[in-house]
C-alpha cells in the first residue's frame, strides 16, 4: 500500500518538542504531544506514568483539549524527552485517535525522514468502534424476533 502523505506541520513538532524539553521530569512525564485545532490553536499535553499504567500524552492531550472547548483536532504529533524526537503513537492511542477523530493526519518519523499520514493508514483492517455500536433508539430491538 503507497503511504499517503501531507504536508508536516514543523510549528506543532516544535511545540511539542518545547514541551518535552521545558515539561517533562523524571520518570513521570517523558513525552510530549501537540495537536493543531480546526480553529488553528494548538493544544499541548504531556503524557502521566505511573507503575500502573497511566495514560500517554496524546490521550492526555485528548481530554485537555476537550476542556479547552476544542473537539475537532486537525493534526498531531509526539515528541519524546531527552531529544528523542518525533515518536509514533502506540498502539492504543492510535485506536483512540481513529475513534475519536477518523479524519486526523498524525506526523511520524519514517526512513524518509517526517511525514504526515491519515491516523487510519496506522491501523489498516481497523476496528472502527463506532460501526459496532447498538443503535440507542428504543424503537429498534436488541436482538431478532
Amino acid at each position: 500500500m503507497a503511504m499517503q502523505t501531507d504536508r508536516v506541520d514543523h510549528e506543532l513538532i516544535r511545540a511539542a518538542a518545547h514541551v518535552a524539553a521545558t515539561r517533562c521530569r523524571g520518570d513521570n512525564h517523558t513525552m510530549a504531544a501537540a495537536a493543531r485545532a480546526r480553529d488553528g490553536r494548538i493544544i499541548t499535553a504531556v503524557n502521566a506514568y505511573h507503575f500502573t499504567g497511566g495514560p500517554c500524552a496524546e490521550l492526555v492531550l485528548i481530554g485537555t483539549a476537550a476542556a479547552q472547548g476544542v473537539y475537532e483536532l486537525d493534526a498531531v504529533v509526539a515528541v519524546g524527552d531527552r531529544d528523542r524526537g518525533v515518536v509514533p503513537p502506540c498502539g492504543r492511542c492510535r485506536q483512540v485517535l481513529l475513534d475519536y477523530f477518523p479524519a486526523l493526519k498524525v506526523i511520524v518519523a519514517t526512513n524518509e525522514g517526517l511525514r504526515t499520514i491519515p491516523v487510519s493508514n496506522l491501523l489498516p483492517e481497523s476496528y472502527i468502534w463506532a460501526d459496532h455500536q447498538l443503535d440507542t433508539d428504543e424503537s429498534t430491538p436488541l436482538s431478532p424476533s
